[in-house]
């Protein structure tokens, strides 16, 4: 299991007790916030292992919160929410969130969610992780991540150093959708200002070197009106 704690944010302070109790039952240590500020100060100072969470809250939201602790941290998120519709899922999940559950739920299936989440995480240290020797393989692409050095079809491509930390992003990240203006304050390491263009430039300079069809990318993929990812294989 990660170590830490189990972070449970949510402006019901019933639903955060609820949860709590049921936690604790099976051993779990549980941290409490009942909004997105109070989430990401909790995160910073305290050792958090893995986090619940609210979308609508004061202060800050849910969503906003995960994309800014994603920022900072590797963990798993569960996101929390009386919206089922799947536009809301797949935002949720756009966003950084690793699994999402909908009001009213079962406390034991949260449970199990929480204890499946923590055994994927430990077993693999990061999210589609290095497949040892610090190699992460997605289907065609291999990325070292001591060397940040790619290859594609065992052959090695020769990318810039902006191209290098794209990729870095995210290979270490496979499946997950990362927005433009995440990727430039990333990788440019300053705010982001007008970043599409720019982040589109690269990524389309990318794709030229690993894609056997650029026009039809098979791996470095745009997801309308959210952002890019490399699609898991």
């Amino acid at each position: 299991m990660n170590e830490g704690s189990i972070l449970v944010v949510d402006d019901d302070h019933e639903i955060v007790r609820s949860i709590a109790i049921h936690l604790e039952r099976e051993g779990y240590s549980v941290l409490c916030a009942y909004n997105g500020l109070e989430a990401l100060d909790t995160v910073m100072s305290q050792q958090v292992g893995l986090i619940i969470i609210d979308v609508m809250m004061p202060k800050m939201d849910g969503l906003s919160a995960i994309m800014k602790i994603r920022e900072k941290r590797n963990l798993p998120i569960i996101v929390l929410s009386a919206k089922s519709e799947d536009t809301d899922k797949i935002l949720g999940l756009s966003m950084g969130a690793d699994d999402y559950v909908t009001k009213p739920f079962n406390p034991m299936e949260l449970v199990a969610r929480v204890r499946s989440q923590l055994r994927r995480y430990t077993s693999l240290g990061d999210i589609h992780a290095q497949q040892g020797n610090h190699m992460i393989v997605n289907g065609r692409l291999s990325y070292n991540t001591e060397e940040h050095s790619l290859a594609a079809d065992g052959e090695p491509v020769k990318l810039t150093a902006t191209e290098t930390k794209i990729i870095d992003l995210l290979m270490r990240n496979i499946g997950r959708i990362f927005p433009a203006e995440e990727i430039y304050r990333r990788v440019w390491n300053e705010p982001a200002f007008s970043a599409e263009n720019t982040v589109m430039v690269h990524i389309r300079r990318i794709r030229e070197k690993i894609e056997l069809n650029p026009k039809e990318p098979e791996y470095l993929k745009v997801v309308w009106g959210i952002g890019y990812k490399i699609e898991k294989k």
